[in-house]
């Protein structure tokens, strides 16, 4: 039988499912995250079966079950797009890509070829889910040139600290993709440089996110308490922006991975509160935006390490099932590939070992991946392979595959 029940009512109810909760006990914890007093027990328990049947709960209840089970409001119940993909981006301005290399070619710069520059800029952070990482580079590195080349234009005051942050946008970008290949030390002179950009455009924003991606680094390179570290510093420079969430979510990761499953809350709960009160991106698809289904994607990573695998497998298929488009297209697939990763983990922990191995296989096979961060997550499954599964021919082919990966890509992870 097919259940044609919204998503967020199939979540909700294996949210509960994975607590071990009846829906008494999920009535009897929502309480607790009211803002008032709930109607009584028994007519909220008629309340959370129409829920769960696909009743959509009033705009007062959904950011309470969104705060019960962890997460955001718009990340349990989208918000409709206000935007209608690339196509839209690219038509916004107006200008062809030759048009506008004409216009930064003269002596001065009109306003309407620095929005065809911003328009522009959006476009290609947009496309860092799933452009090649070849392609991208290339494009990333091209543009940013041609915007540091506008420095030597005359331009109002205005006009040159705008053309400072679109470099430094341009220079988060061509970083992270730098470092998604591999090019660690390339990776870290134009995170640098994005730094001092930001620092000349006094744009607190592009810095959060240039304190982020060394967070993000350290993450990869097992240094947890530099990860803590880069999380509070981006924080401090960036409170009101959504980067200060991706960096509390990279702080809980670090947590997590030290053992300390206190802080990992902590963090998570400073992440999910800011989350919430921030507006609805424009455009889910920029990669320097935090759009609501990311956050679950942070706590999956938690709840794999902290051992919650029933949370930890739960929230890996929200994770897919945002990520991918009804006619099976990835719209995240560096998400999906950790979210992969993660049932391949608790299928282990669960003694199916023909699920992990299907889902770690699966997890490698990606066109669009962030090498250190498969890397990182791969061989939190392999440990597992090692620690249940080691005479298994199977278990020794995956890791032998997750050993070349490595190779390729020396110095991302201690040994």
């Amino acid at each position: 039988m097919t259940d044609d029940r919204p998503a967020w009512a199939r979540r909700i109810a294996a949210e509960r499912a994975a607590r071990d909760w009846s829906q008494r006990d999920a009535v009897r914890a929502l309480r607790a995250h009211a803002p008032t007093e709930l109607p009584a027990e028994d007519s909220m328990i008629r309340q959370w079966k129409r829920w769960e049947s696909g009743q959509t709960p009033n705009d007062f209840y959904q950011p309470i079950i969104a705060a019960l089970f962890g997460t955001v409001t718009h990340a349990l119940f989208p918000a409709p797009s206000r935007r209608d993909g690339n196509s839209e981006i690219l038509a916004a301005s107006g200008m062809e890509t030759l048009e506008i290399v004409s216009r930064l070619n003269r002596s001065d710069v009109d306003s309407a070829t620095l929005d065809a520059l911003r328009i522009t800029t959006d476009r290609l952070c947009s496309e860092y889910p799933y452009m090649p990482s070849g392609q991208l580079i290339v494009e990333g590195r091209s543009w940013l040139r041609r915007v540091v080349e506008l420095h030597t234009k005359s331009l109002t005051l205005a006009q040159h600290r705008e053309v400072l942050a679109l470099s430094g946008w341009l220079a988060l970008l061509v970083g992270c993709v730098e470092y998604d290949m591999g090019d660690r030390h390339a990776a870290e002179s134009t995170r640098r440089a994005a730094l001092s950009l930001a620092t000349e455009a006094d744009h607190p924003e592009v810095a959060g996110w240039a304190h982020e991606m060394r967070a993000w680094f350290a993450l990869t390179t097992g240094d947890y308490r530099g990860v803590i570290s880069a999380a509070q510093a981006g924080g401090e420079v960036a409170p009101h922006h959504s980067v200060a969430v991706q960096l509390a979510g990279q702080e809980a990761k670090a947590w997590a991975r030290l053992g300390d499953r206190r802080q990992v809350e902590v963090a998570l709960d400073k992440g999910r509160r800011l989350l919430e009160g921030m507006p609805h991106p424009d455009n889910l698809d920029n990669h320097f935006v935090v759009d609501p289904a990311k956050f679950d994607f942070y706590s999956m990573d938690c709840y794999r390490l902290v051992g919650e695998n029933k949370l930890a497998r739960t929230l890996a298929e929200e994770v897919l099932r945002a990520g991918t488009d009804f006619d099976g297209r990835e719209r995240s697939p560096m998400r999906n590939a950790e979210a992969r990763v993660t049932l391949g983990v608790t299928a282990a922990r669960d003694g199916d070992l023909e699920e992990a191995l299907t889902m770690g296989a699966r997890a490698l096979e990606g066109d669009r991946q962030s090498v250190p961060s498969l890397i990182m997550t791969s061989r939190e499954l392999a440990a597992e392979m090692k620690r249940r599964y080691a005479s298994e021919p199977a278990a020794q082919d995956y890791l032998a595959r997750l050993q070349t990966l490595g190779n390729e890509k020396p110095g991302f992870l201690p040994s």
